[in-house]
């Protein structure tokens, strides 16, 4: 599989248009197939797994089981990974078996017979029926790699989709589309639900002669759905009236899967590119090229600015303040100079935001580490469910850092209660995520969906948290506990100063809603794609530019955090604390607000289980957002403010 390292930005832009230009992952080596005469080493079976069933009208994804297909009679299950538990990957084998370079055609996979006089038949009936209404797509996958269905897409260009449906629905004009009933429907009723119950599968190989490897590798995997009504006679014939899924309480149905298989050879394809045609097909790139240039545009406006007050205003301040004169008038303070004997007053409710501090880092650095390592090529989508346990481990063993940050602010804050601190820094926002995914994982369970998350992992999860996060968060806080409080450049007095009558644009509310918006603007297009590949499951593999967007982000909450702190500065109003913080987070507001359009504008998700899921996940997002963003405008902010008292001169 090709995995797309487009990484940092002078890489990115020599890699984006050539997205076979790529490495392999260790342990990922390639599978080397030949004819069964030949005795040597390589294998001559095919074999085809099934993974998971998810719909875009649901939340709410079901095993490969669920629906009552042919399965496997020895049915085994690949080692699956964190990542793919969390994310609901249910690997299994199938029935379907093959032999490299023996073609069939119109092969018995298994038949179903269902009586509709029997309540437990009309219910297997009933559920695929809801399937196609709902549809839901297969995901097959043969040596690594998902077995596709191509379809003209927009234009002259060819859709490759990681999935097909389980069937169709012929509406009152039976107008055909992606999710409708193909041409091969021999059928003119409307109204009426078709299985899709054979197959025509194409595999493509790249053979080994002049290489120096031995056999074949395939390089891809493409099928054809149909549905088709097989005679009772054998043997069957593929071509006829189509599967239609009857509703009622008399009959019976009978249904019959088959498969027929072909191979064809193509040495113009890498083996290690093979991916390349599912990933070109989704028009992702030049969106992701205009969202990276509208990022630019806004970090070149706030750098423009920032450097402004940097190399002018506060320049002029600094000069003005520091001159050495006699005179009464020059002596005198105004601006923010006024205010130094405040600055750093300890802000209330220090021990909430030093936790949030606290987390935020251990989730910045965790957030940096699996981009960087994802854009390496470590966590391509041929390595399922790597990129979600990469993540946990990663937070998981960052607990010192979150610790340390969080007890050492709050002691340069003067708070003396460590005890407290510690043990929320390591609790409190863990606690309210996991709240929130047992609670979603509930409602998976009662449904009896697939992404449920089984008992077992929970408690593995939670032993994780309780057994190694916390007591790394317990190491870190002592470090920082040991340390001596963070010195400020100035004094602060013992009497508040009291802040003159703001105007409406340097009030609180006002600056913080206009702090979001920024970097919120750099990221909504990038942002788009990733609420795809959550809910709308289409692959996502542009880590490079994901990456680039995250720098960008940086530099942008950063930037309008600053340049806000110093407006507010200048008004004399020197409660910077929180508003740095919560100015940059904001954002998150706007992520959640932009999450309620992409769900009524872009899903056609029903059930209210599945809008509780959607929402309640949503959430958890918004949250991790917020304490990511806040803490990186916090410490902009912070650095900022420690900067500029520290240069200039104070009697």
């Amino acid at each position: 599989m090709a995995t797309y390292c487009l990484c940092l930005s002078s890489l990115l832009l020599l890699m984006a248009g050539h997205p076979g230009l790529c490495f392999y992952l260790p342990g990922l080596a390639p599978v080397n197939f030949c004819n069964p005469d030949k005795g040597s080493s390589c294998q001559s079976q095919i074999q085809l797994f099934v993974n998971r069933l998810d719909s875009v009208e649901s939340v709410l994804p079901y095993e490969y089981d669920t629906f009552d297909f042919c399965i496997d009679k020895v049915e085994k299950r690949p080692s699956e990974n964190l990542g793919q538990v969390l994310f609901g990957e249910r690997i299994e084998s199938s029935p379907y078996k093959f032999t490299f370079k023996k073609e069939e055609s119109c092969t018995q996979v298994c038949s179903k017979s269902y009586d509709l006089s029997k309540d437990d038949d009309r219910s297997k009936l009933a559920f695929i029926r809801k399937g196609i209404m709902q549809l839901y797509q297969h995901h097959w996958i043969v040596d690594n790699m998902p077995v596709t269905w191509c379809f003209p897409g927009e234009g002259s260009k060819q859709f490759c989709s990681p999935g097909f449906p389980i069937g169709c629905f012929a509406g009152p004009d039976s107008q055909e589309n992606a999710y409708g009933c193909p041409k091969n429907i021999k059928s003119n009723k409307e109204n009426t639900l078709y299985l899709f119950n054979h197959v025509d599968i194409t595999i493509t190989y790249h053979d080994g002669e002049g290489e120096n490897w031995e056999g074949a590798r395939l390089v891809a995997a493409k099928l054809v759905p149909k549905s088709v009504k097989h005679p009772s006679k054998v043997p069957l014939i593929c071509e006829g009236p189509s599967m239609e899924i009857i509703d009622g309480t008399k009959g019976k149905v009978d249904v019959t899967y088959s498969y027929s298989i072909k191979f064809e050879k193509d040495n113009s394809i890498k083996w290690a590119s093979r991916w390349d045609y599912i990933l070109e097909s989704l028009p992702q790139t030049n969106i992701q090229w205009f969202s990276i240039t509208n990022s630019l545009v806004i970090v070149l406006f706030l750098s423009g600015m920032v450097a402004m007050i940097m190399l002018r205003t506060l320049h002029r301040d600094i000069a003005r303040y520091n001159q050495i004169d006699s005179s009464e008038d020059a002596q005198e303070e105004f601006g923010w100079k006024l205010v130094h004997g405040d600055i750093f007053r300890p802000p209330k409710k220090g021990m909430l935001l030093s936790v949030f501090l606290g987390q935020g880092t251990q989730i910045f650095i965790m957030t940096f580490l699996t981009l960087f390592l994802a854009c390496l090529g470590f966590l391509s989508p041929a390595n399922r469910g790597a990129l979600m346990t990469c993540a946990v481990v990663l937070w998981v063993l960052l607990g010192t850092p979150a610790g340390y940050v969080s007890a050492r602010m709050y002691k340069t804050f003067g708070g003396e209660k460590w005890k407290t601190n510690v043990l929320l820094t390591a609790l409190l926002c863990p606690g309210i995520v996991f709240v929130d995914f047992f609670l979603m994982n509930l409602i998976l369970w009662v449904k009896g969906s697939s992404a449920a998350i089984p008992f077992g992992t929970l408690v593995a999860i939670l032993a994780m948290w309780i057994g190694i996060s916390v007591p790394l968060t317990f190491i870190g806080a002592y470090f920082g506990f040991k340390q001596r409080p963070v010195e400020h450049p100035v004094r602060t007095n013992q009497i508040p100063r009291q802040i003159p009558t703001q105007s409406f644009f340097t009030q609180p509310l006002p600056g913080i809603l206009m702090g979001g918006i920024l970097p919120f603007g750099c990221i909504f297009i990038q942002l788009f794609f990733i609420l795809n590949s959550i809910w709308s499951h289409q692959m996502y593999y542009m880590f490079g530019f994901l990456f680039l967007v995250f720098i960008i982000l940086l530099i942008t909450t950063s930037e309008a955090t600053v340049l806000l702190c110093y407006f507010h500065l200048c008004t004399e109003d020197y409660h910077w604390w929180w508003r740095s913080f919560l100015t940059s987070s904001f954002s998150s507001v706007y992520l959640f607000i932009y999450a309620i359009h992409y769900f009524l504008s872009k899903l056609q998700i029903t059930g209210m289980a599945s809008t509780i899921l959607y929402f309640g996940y949503t959430m958890i997002m918004v949250l991790i957002f917020f304490l990511f963003t806040g803490t990186i405008g916090f410490f902009a902010c912070y650095w900022f403010v420690r900067k500029i008292y520290s240069v200039v001169k104070v009697d």
